[in-house]
C-alpha cells in the first residue's frame, strides 16, 4: 500500500470519528431536553425521577417474590402429609423393640407327687406359710407342675424364685420358707436395680439416683394392659427421641421425661400414674420442662411446649402398635390391689392378698390385737364394704388368718 493510500485512509477515519462524535453530541442534547421535558410534566427534579423508577422496580420484584412464596407454601401443603407420615415412619421403626408379653401365671415343673407333697407340707402347713409369705395363689391340682398366680408380678416372681429354691432344698418348714422368700426379696431388689441401669443407659440417660433406679427397675415386673412397662418405655423413649431429632425440638427433655412418663405406674400413693410421676420428679428435682411432659402426656393438662406433644405421640405409638397390648388387665390389677389397701386399712391387720380375679381376700391378722371373735367379725366387714364399694363379679370370699406361734427353738425336721 502507497504512502498517498495510507493518508486518504486516515482521513476517512478521521472523518467519521468527526461524524459519530457529531451524532453523540446531537443525542446527548436530546437526553437533555427529555429529561427537561419530563421534569416539567412530571414536576420531578433527576433523582426524584430515579427514586421512581427504582421503587417501580422493587414493586414488581416484590410481586415475584410473593408469587414464588405462595408458589412454595402450596407446594408444601400439597407434600406435609406424606412428610409427616415419612418421619412418623421412620421414628417408629427406630424404636421398635422385640416384644415378649407377660402373663399372670407361671408354671414350675416338679419331678414327681412326693415333691409336691413335700412342698405342701403337714396339713398343707408349708403350703399355707408359702401362699402368706409370698402373697401369691398356689396352683396345685394339676399333676407335674406347680402354677404361682398373681397380679403384681414383682410378688409372682419372688415366689417363682423362692420355689424353686425349696424344691432343691430338703428343709422345707415354715421358718425356712420365710428365710428363703426373704432372701429372695433382696435378689429382686437387686435385680430391678441392675434393670433400671440398663434401661436408663440403653436410652442415653446417666447420673440418676440409686434410688430412683430401683423405682424405675421395678418397670421389668409391671405391665399397662398387658404390655411390658419396661419395653413400653423404652419404644416411647427411642421414638419421641428420633421426632424430636427430626424437627429440632429439646431432645434432652424428650429424652428424660419419655423415660419417666410411665414411673407413676410403679410408685405407692393415692391419685393417677401421672400425679404420682409428677410429685416424684418433683422429689428429685427434674427441670421444669420434663415435669410439665409427664404431667401432659395423657392430656390431662394442655400442651404447653412441642416436647410434651413428642412425648405424647410417642406413647401413643407405642401403646397401639399391632401386639403391643393383649388384653386390658389395667383396671382388673387396680381393683386387686382396692381390695388389699381396703383390708389393710382395718386395726389388726398385718397383710393382705387377693386372689382369684378378685374373688378371694386372704387377710393375715396381727394375733395380739384381734382374737377369734373379732376375725369373724372382721371377715364379714371386709366382705361386705368390698360387695358395696367394687364392681367385683360373683361372691367374694374373704379368709382371715390368725396363726399365733410360740417357738422355744428350732427343729431342722421336715
Amino acid at each position: 500500500m502507497t504512502q498517498t493510500s495510507v493518508l486518504d485512509l486516515e482521513q476517512k477515519l478521521l472523518e467519521k470519528q468527526e461524524k459519530l462524535e457529531a451524532e453523540k453530541a446531537s443525542l446527548d442534547k436530546e437526553r437533555e431536553k427529555l429529561v427537561e421535558k419530563l421534569e416539567k410534566v412530571t414536576g420531578m427534579t433527576r433523582e426524584e425521577a430515579k427514586k421512581t423508577l427504582l421503587e417501580e422496580i422493587e414493586h414488581q420484584e416484590a410481586a415475584i417474590v410473593a408469587r414464588l412464596i405462595k408458589e412454595q407454601e402450596e407446594e408444601a401443603k400439597r407434600t406435609a402429609d406424606e412428610k409427616v407420615k415419612q418421619i412418623l415412619a421412620d421414628a417408629m421403626r427406630h424404636g421398635a423393640t422385640k416384644y415378649v408379653p407377660e402373663y399372670t401365671v407361671s408354671v414350675i415343673p416338679v419331678e414327681s407327687e412326693e415333691v409336691k407333697g413335700r412342698i405342701i407340707g403337714k396339713e398343707g402347713r408349708n403350703i399355707r406359710a408359702f401362699e402368706n409369705a409370698t402373697g401369691v395363689d398356689v396352683m396345685l391340682d394339676e399333676e407335674g407342675v406347680i402354677r404361682i398366680s398373681s397380679f403384681d408380678q414383682v410378688r409372682r416372681e419372688i415366689a417363682r424364685r423362692s420355689l424353686e429354691k425349696l424344691l432343691k432344698d430338703t428343709r422345707i418348714q415354715p421358718f425356712r420358707i420365710e428365710e428363703i422368700v426373704n432372701q429372695t426379696q433382696a435378689e429382686v431388689d437387686k435385680i430391678m436395680l441392675d434393670e433400671g441401669q440398663k434401661l436408663a443407659q440403653e436410652v442415653g440417660v446417666f447420673n440418676i439416683p440409686v434410688d430412683l433406679l430401683k423405682v424405675l427397675g421395678r418397670f421389668k415386673f409391671r405391665t399397662s394392659y398387658g404390655q411390658s412397662l419396661i419395653l413400653h418405655s423404652l419404644e416411647v423413649t427411642k421414638v419421641a427421641v428420633a421426632l424430636a431429632s427430626e424437627i429440632g425440638a429439646d431432645v434432652n427433655v424428650v429424652r428424660l421425661a419419655a423415660l419417666f412418663h410411665d414411673i407413676g405406674k410403679v410408685v405407692e400413693g393415692e391419685g393417677s400414674h401421672v400425679k404420682l410421676g409428677v410429685e416424684l420428679l418433683k422429689k428429685y428435682n427434674f427441670p421444669e420442662a420434663v415435669i410439665n411432659c409427664v404431667a401432659e402426656h395423657h392430656e390431662d393438662k394442655p400442651f404447653s411446649s412441642v416436647e410434651s406433644v413428642l412425648v405424647h405421640i410417642g406413647d401413643a405409638v407405642s401403646a397401639a402398635r399391632p401386639g403391643a397390648r393383649y388384653e386390658d388387665i389395667e383396671n382388673y390389677g387396680k381393683r386387686l390391689k382396692e381390695m388389699e389397701d381396703m383390708a389393710k386399712k382395718q386395726e389388726g391387720v398385718q397383710d393382705a392378698y387377693a386372689f382369684e380375679a378378685g374373688r378371694e381376700l386372704r387377710v393375715i391378722a396381727i394375733p395380739d390385737m384381734l382374737d377369734d371373735a373379732q376375725c369373724v367379725i372382721l371377715a364379714n366387714q371386709l366382705r361386705e364394704q368390698i360387695s358395696k364399694s367394687l364392681a367385683i363379679p360373683g361372691e367374694v370370699k374373704v379368709t382371715v388368718i390368725r396363726e399365733f406361734r410360740a417357738v422355744a427353738g428350732e427343729s431342722l425336721a421336715a
